[in-house]
C-alpha cells in the first residue's frame, strides 16, 4: 500500500448525482478516514458549492452494510468466498447458460450509478459484447430515454442533446424538472440557486410549468400548474402560436434547418383553446408566455424527467428542441447549446451514414423497439415469466435495484425468483440483490479515481477534471471494470489482461492515422505512449490526446493528455459554451430535421388525447436533494430529517377524499396499491398527489439497517408495466391513473 502523509488534502469531484462538484477531502491518514468534505472554491464550474449528499461519500466509506467479499447463496443462506472461486463460477454459470438456451437466455440491467464511474462506462459495453446478449436493459428507460430518441432524429446522435446555457441566458422556461433538487439533469450545473439567483439580478426571468409547485416553482417569476402527462400539448399549443402570430424566427441556421413547413401544418389543431382542458393552462395565459418567450433576446427551454417519464415522452422531447429553434434559441448565446467535451472527437465530423439505432430488434413479448442496444425496462418482468423457448434465465445486474427502481415491481421480484442464475455486482444486499445467487462487490468512490465521462458532455460550461483516489482498496478489493474484465475474459476463454488489450488498440486505431485529428501518428506509436496504464486510465489517456483540446502525442504540446490533467489539481477550465452547428450535425441530411417522420407519425395519438376525460385522480413522483437513488437511503446523514415518503394530496381533493394531515391514505392502480402518510399541500394542483421515488426498503433478506428503520413505500408498486410511452418505450413514472381513500 502506498505511503501517504498524516493528513492530506485531495481535490476531486463528487459522483453522487449529475451535478459532479469540484470538493475537497480532508484526510485523517492516522485514522484512515475522511476529517472533512468541502466545496472547492476553484472548481471551474462549482466554484465552491456544494450540497448536502456531499457527506454521503463519508458515508458510503464507512458504511458497515456495505459488503466487501463476495457472497454465494448457499443452502439458502449467504456465505462469504473468495474472488477466484466467485469469478470463476459467475463466468461458468453464465456460459453454460448461453451455451444451452442461447446467448438471449441471458439479460443485463445496467442502474444509475454507472453512469458516474468512467471505468465501468469504458468497460460495460466489453462485458456485454461478452455475453453476446441483444437483452440489455438499464435505467436509461425509466429517466432520459425519450430524449435519446428524439435527439437521434433531430440531431442525429443520441446523447446530442441541447444543454440550456444558463449562465448568459434572460429567460429560463422549465418544464417537468426540478433543478434546485437535482442540480441539473442532462444539464451538469452545480450550485443551481446560485445560477438562477444570477439570473434575476441581471433582469432575467425564471417561468415553471410543473403539476407540483417544486423548489424551483417556489422561487420563480411565474409558476403555472399544467395536468400531468400534457406537456406535449402545451407545447404544440407553443408552436402554434410561434406560426400563428409571425414569431418563429430560426436566426443564424435558417441554412440548416428541416421541416418548417410540416411542423407548422401538424400544430395548426393544437390552439391554445383546443389544449385548454387537458393542460389545465388558461389559452390567455399560454399566449401570454408565448410572446415573452418570442421577445426574449435570449431564451432557454429546457425539459427534463416529467417530459420524459410520461405518455408521450418522446413528443415533448422533440417539441422542447422545437421551440428552442423556432425562437432562434438554438445554438446561441443564452440559449441551448451542445457542449464539447475533452474526450469527444477532435473535430466536428458529422457522420451521415447509417440508420437510426431503433427497432433493430424487439422484445419477444410485447414487440417492443430496441433503441441504441438496449430494450425498455418495462419489459424486463414479462421477458422472464413469461413461457418460451427464448425466455430470460439469467440475469445480471450491476450497480442497480430494479425491483425498487423500475416498473410493477411486485412482478418483478416474483419473476426474479424464477430464474437459473442471478448474479449482481453490487456493493449492498438490498432489495433486487437479495435474489442473487452471487453478489460481487466492488469499491466505494473514494477507493477509485474518476473522470466525469457522461456528465462532461451535459456541463453548462466545458472543462475537464481528473478526481484521484482518496484511498488505497483492501489488497483483495476490486473494481467494477475489473470484475467486469475478468468474466468477460474467462468467458471468452482468454483473460482479462488480452480482453483489455484488444478494446485499448481498437480505440487507439480509431483515434489515430489518416483522417483523424492525429494524422502522423501510428498506432505502435501511440500505444507506446499509454504502455503500463491501467486499462481505463490508457482509453481515457488516448481519447483526451486525441480530442478537441489534446496535445495530439506530442508531449511538448501544450493540449490535454491524461497526465496533464492529473496535474491540474482544480481541473482544467475550457471555456463557455460555443457554438458547434451546423458541423456537428449527424443527420443523413446535415440539417435539424425538425419533422422527422418517427416523430410525426406519432402525432395523431398526441391528437386523439384531446378527447380524453381528464377528471381522474393521477399520481407523479417527486425527487429530493438528499436522496436522488434508493441507496442513499442508508447513509444516515442522508436519510435523517423530516419524514419524505408522504402522499401529497391538495386540500380540495384531502377534504373530498376524507383525508386528515397525517392520516393514512391507500393508493390503489391497476397493478398494485400502497399505503402512505397524507401530507395535505396546496403545492399540487387539484386531481394529482405526488409520490417520492425509491423508497419502500421493508422486503425480508435485504439488509439496509438505516433505510429499514424509515423504509417508506415503493411507488413502483402502482407504476403499470404496460404504460409506456408508445414510441420510446419508456416507462411512464407520471400521470398513473389511481384511486384514493383512507386507509
Amino acid at each position: 500500500m502506498t505511503q501517504r502523509a498524516t493528513a492530506e488534502t485531495i481535490h476531486r469531484t463528487c459522483p453522487l448525482c449529475e451535478a459532479h462538484c469540484g470538493i475537497t477531502v480532508h484526510v485523517d491518514r492516522d485514522a484512515n478516514r475522511v476529517a472533512a468534505l468541502k466545496g472547492d472554491p476553484a472548481d471551474a464550474v462549482s466554484g465552491g458549492y456544494v450540497c448536502p449528499k456531499v457527506v454521503g461519500l463519508r458515508g458510503l466509506e464507512e458504511d458497515p452494510d456495505r459488503l466487501v467479499k463476495p457472497l454465494l447463496r448457499r443452502d439458502g443462506e449467504f456465505v462469504e468466498i473468495e474472488w477466484e472461486e466467485a469469478l470463476e463460477l459467475a463466468a461458468s454459470k453464465l456460459s453454460e447458460i448461453r451455451d444451452t438456451h442461447g446467448a438471449n437466455a441471458i439479460a443485463t440491467y445496467l442502474g444509475n450509478p454507472n453512469a458516474h464511474d468512467y471505468a465501468a462506462g469504458l468497460t460495460l459495453p466489453l462485458f456485454q459484447r461478452a455475453l453476446g446478449t441483444r437483452w440489455r436493459f438499464s435505467a436509461t428507460s425509466v429517466d432520459q430515454l425519450p430524449k435519446m430518441v428524439s435527439s437521434c432524429v433531430v440531431f442525429g446522435a443520441p446523447f446530442a442533446v441541447p444543454v440550456p446555457d444558463i449562465d448568459h441566458t434572460d429567460f429560463f422556461l422549465v418544464l417537468g424538472a426540478n433543478p434546485l433538487a437535482s442540480n441539473g439533469s442532462l444539464m451538469t450545473a452545480p450550485d443551481m440557486r446560485g445560477r438562477l439567483r444570477r439570473l434575476r439580478e441581471r433582469g432575467g426571468r425564471l417561468v415553471v410549468v410543473d403539476p407540483r409547485r417544486s423548489e424551483t416553482a417556489e422561487v420563480a417569476d411565474q409558476h403555472l400548474f399544467i395536468r400531468p402527462g400534457a406537456d406535449a400539448l402545451f407545447l404544440f399549443a407553443f408552436v402554434h402560436v410561434l406560426f400563428e402570430e409571425g414569431l418563429v424566427d430560426v436566426g443564424a441556421l435558417a441554412d440548416s434547418v428541416r421541416g418548417l413547413d410540416e411542423l407548422e401544418a401538424l400544430a395548426k389543431p393544437f390552439s391554445p383553446e383546443a389544449v385548454a382542458a387537458a393542460t389545465g393552462v388558461e389559452p390567455g395565459t399560454l399566449r401570454e408566455l408565448v410572446r415573452s418567450f418570442a421577445a426574449a433576446e435570449r431564451g432557454a427551454c429546457y425539459g427534463r424527467i416529467g417530459t420524459c417519464t410520461q405518455e408521450f415522452g418522446a413528443l415533448s422531447s422533440w417539441l422542447v428542441d422545437v421551440v428552442n429553434t423556432l425562437t432562434g434559441n438554438l445554438d446561441a448565446e443564452g440559449g441551448v447549446r451542445f457542449p464539447r467535451p475533452a474526450h469527444g472527437p477532435g473535430r466536428d465530423e458529422p457522420r451521415r451514414k447509417g440508420r437510426v439505432p431503433y427497432a433493430r430488434w424487439r422484445s419477444r413479448v410485447r414487440g417492443l423497439p430496441e433503441f441504441a442496444g438496449e430494450l425498455p425496462v418495462a419489459a424486463l418482468a414479462e421477458e422472464i415469466d413469461t413461457p418460451g423457448d427464448e425466455r430470460i434465465r439469467a440475469l445480471v445486474t450491476v450497480a442497480g435495484n430494479p425491483v425498487l427502481s423500475t416498473p410493477n415491481g411486485e412482478r418483478l421480484d416474483r419473476a426474479l425468483e424464477s430464474l437459473d442464475f442471478v448474479v449482481c455486482v453490487d456493493i449492498y444486499l438490498n432489495e433486487t440483490t437479495r435474489h442473487a445467487d452471487l453478489i460481487l462487490p466492488t469499491t466505494p468512490p473514494l477507493q477509485r479515481a474518476n473522470y466525469d465521462l457522461a456528465f462532461h458532455g451535459f456541463s453548462v460550461r466545458d472543462h475537464a477534471k481528473w478526481s484521484p483516489a482518496v484511498f488505497d482498496p483492501p489488497p483483495e478489493a476490486r473494481h467494477l471494470w475489473q470484475v467486469l474484465l475478468e468474466i468477460a475474459g474467462r468467458i471468452n476463454g482468454t483473460t482479462a489482461e488480452a480482453a483489455a488489450a484488444l478494446a485499448l488498440r481498437n480505440v487507439i486505431e480509431s483515434s489515430v492515422g489518416p483522417g483523424s485529428t492525429c494524422p502522423g501518428i501510428d498506432a505502435d506509436a501511440a500505444a507506446e505512449r499509454v504502455a503500463g496504464l491501467p486499462y481505463p486510465e490508457a482509453v481515457l489517456d488516448v481519447m483526451l490526446r486525441a480530442g478537441p483540446y489534446g496535445d495530439h502525442f506530442d508531449d511538448d504540446d501544450p493540449g490535454l493528455s491524461l497526465g496533464k490533467l492529473q496535474a491540474a489539481t482544480h481541473g482544467v477550465d475550457l471555456g463557455p459554451l460555443k457554438p458547434r452547428l451546423p458541423e456537428m450535425l449527424a443527420t443523413e441530411s446535415g440539417a435539424v430535421e425538425l419533422a422527422p417522420s418517427l416523430l410525426v407519425e406519432d402525432v395523431p395519438r398526441l391528437l386523439a388525447a384531446l378527447e380524453r376525460d381528464a377528471s381522474g385522480m393521477v399520481l407523479i413522483g417527486r425527487r429530493h436533494l438528499r436522496s436522488n437513488n434508493s441507496w442513499m437511503h442508508n447513509l444516515p446523514a442522508l436519510a435523517k430529517g423530516p419524514e419524505r415518503c408522504t402522499l401529497m394530496v391538495h386540500p380540495g381533493d384531502a377534504e373530498r377524499l376524507g383525508l386528515s394531515e397525517s392520516g393514512q391514505a391507500k393508493v390503489r392502480s391497476r397493478v398494485g396499491s400502497v399505503v402512505a402518510p397524507v401530507e395535505i399541500t396546496d403545492a399540487l394542483m387539484p386531481g394529482v398527489v405526488s409520490l417520492p421515488h425509491g423508497h419502500g426498503h421493508s422486503l425480508e433478506g435485504a439488509r439496509l439497517s438505516v433505510a429499514a428503520q424509515r423504509p417508506g413505500v415503493n411507488s413502483n408498486l402502482l407504476t403499470d408495466e404496460l404504460g409506456i410511452d408508445a414510441l420510446s418505450g419508456n416507462a411512464i413514472l407520471n400521470g398513473i391513473p389511481v384511486e384514493i381513500s383512507p386507509a
